[in-house]
């Protein structure tokens, strides 16, 4: 049986983690991976017309030059799966419709770079193809708009509240290669503690990441090096080492998330840190894959959350769902 546990499947094959191409704004170009990312833009429009399309040209750049880099072609490349946070994964859609790809679209807010992976892992592990494209975006000033307030009001920001990245990440997966594999994918369940801050995004889904890694270690009883979460921030992050304590089951010592590791917090002014669905995907890229190749760590688990909210369901006094899916790698 592929599936352990509750929740778990086992990549018995390989899916190895070929290459990663990360794309930033120019917010995420000064933070503390500024010498990690591939390409840092100036300007948040990159000479389009709307912050949107800017988007949507992060996704397609990413896919480009990832496969620019490592010879491939559009022959070569049997699934692109990918998500973002727009009405209807609109900055995909447009994107996959440039690229001309065979194209799955799938939404999961914030935790879409690991949906993405653990996806094209087991597509991957059945048999069903060779190399796929796993990418996601966001962009700050889209997600603001549509999320909450026009910039143009200049709304005041709950110190509570997290910093959508403006970013990118393309990644090749593959059943040959060499380098970081998938080994285990966990996808998680929604869990929904009634906070209904949209501007606390962190509260929001710090159940669903603790649910799903304690699930996740639960199921396979791995020691990883490294724990990292999605875009919890501070508030989120302080959370879940708080209920893991509570559990008896510390990870202190081997815990961080996306959203603190790509701002610096004290001097870039994003309250409680990062969030967005580039957030994990470049950090993922930027970082946690170059520890992997540099063999500081062998075994990380890394965790998208996502708020699986809307508009919509807000103004009608709705709770924010939580979704986390655990992807375990090794060297």
């Amino acid at each position: 049986m592929k599936k352990v546990g509750k929740q778990t499947f086992n990549i018995k094959g390989d899916v190895f983690i070929n290459d990663i191409f990360t794309i930033v704004g120019k917010k995420e170009g000064e933070g503390p991976l500024k010498d990690n990312f591939d390409l840092i833009v100036e300007d948040d429009l990159w000479g389009e017309d709307t912050w949107e399309k800017c988007e949507l040209k992060f996704q397609k750049e990413a896919v480009k030059h990832l496969m620019d880099r490592n010879g491939l072609s559009k022959d070569g490349i049997d699934l692109l799966i990918s998500g973002d946070l727009l009405n209807q994964i609109a900055s995909s859609s447009f994107a996959a419709r440039d690229l001309q790809l065979p194209y799955v679209g799938v939404y999961g807010a914030c935790s879409t770079m690991a949906l993405t992976l653990g996806l094209g892992a087991l597509i991957i592990d059945g048999g069903f193809a060779d190399n796929i494209m796993c990418v996601t975006s966001s962009h700050f000033c889209s997600a603001e708009r549509q999320y909450r307030l026009p910039l143009e009001m200049g709304g005041q920001r709950h110190m509570s509240a997290q910093w959508t990245v403006t970013g990118s990440a393309a990644v090749w997966l593959s059943k040959s290669g060499q380098g970081p594999r998938i080994k285990n994918v966990t996808f998680g369940k929604i869990t929904d503690l009634g906070v209904k801050d949209a501007n606390n995004m962190g509260a929001a889904m710090a159940p669903a990441a603790y649910d799903s890694l304690k699930q996740h270690m639960d199921d396979t009883g791995i020691d990883y090096d490294l724990i990292v979460t999605g875009d919890l921030g501070t508030v989120g992050k302080s959370i879940v080492n708080k209920m893991f304590n509570e559990n008896g089951k510390s990870i202190e010592d081997k815990y961080d998330d996306c959203g603190t590791i790509i701002y610096d917090i004290e001097k870039q002014d994003v309250h409680a840190g990062g969030s967005g669905c580039g957030c994990s995907a470049t950090v993922l890229g930027a970082f946690l894959y170059k520890k992997l190749l540099n063999n500081e760590i062998n075994k990380l688990l890394f965790t998208s959350t996502g708020a699986l909210h809307s508009p919509t369901a807000t103004l009608q006094g709705e709770s924010i769902p939580g979704i986390a899916h655990c992807i375990g790698i090794e060297m």
